[in-house]
């Protein structure tokens, strides 16, 4: 039996400095790609700061990216017959200002779909300063709480612990939670295109 791979937790600010690299930009060329700070992406690449979700919209639009991309290697190993044991509240934090991420199976390389837990903190559409919106699709299920799901196309819905929605996460989306404690829920989003991840 051939040993398993080890596969590192992936760093945001390792991430944007090899996509940077790749493409021989200077922090000058991405902070003018991203509207971003060169001391920001300075301090981001060297794992100096937690990027909110804002910041981290603006990373992929100026790398030409999506969303899920940051938080995933892009190794090409081929792999088989793994797996990914995350231990409650051991998941990788990505806290912002509506949602607390926690990262889920960050060990594993080239996976196919992102699974995380967030707590929403949000409590109204306002909230937010536009949309959420990325390539590929998503899937969340609420674990407790209430939240009010929004979408560019759709009337808002109501959902409890156990309910689940399936969607387009191009289509502007965003949700709030309306119970006294903040939503838990889980979601689980492909990448775009025939990106393996």
């Amino acid at each position: 039996m051939k040993p398993e791979t080890v596969f590192q937790p992936l760093k945001l600010g390792e991430k944007v400095r090899e996509i940077r690299l790749r493409h021989q930009w200077t922090l000058d060329e991405v902070g003018r790609r991203t509207g971003l700070a060169k001391s920001t992406l300075s301090k981001i690449e060297n794992e100096q700061v937690s990027p909110s979700f804002d910041v981290v919209q603006k990373l992929a639009a100026g790398l030409d990216i999506d969303v899920p991309q940051l938080f995933v290697s892009s190794s090409t190993e081929p792999v088989s017959g793994r797996r990914a044991v995350t231990l409650k509240q051991q998941g990788k934090p990505h806290p912002t200002r509506t949602y607390e991420h926690e990262l889920l199976a960050t060990e594993l390389s080239q996976k196919k779909m992102i699974p995380f837990k967030s707590t929403v903190h949000a409590r109204r559409f306002g909230d937010f300063e536009d949309w959420v919106r990325h390539s590929g699709e998503e899937f969340l299920l609420v674990l407790s709480g209430t939240i009010t799901f929004f979408s560019e196309f759709y009337e808002p819905v109501s959902l409890q612990q156990g309910d689940s929605i399936y969607y387009d996460a191009a289509m502007g989306h965003v949700c709030v939670s309306e119970s006294e404690q903040d939503a838990q829920i889980l979601w689980v989003c492909t990448p775009s295109g025939d990106l393996t991840i």
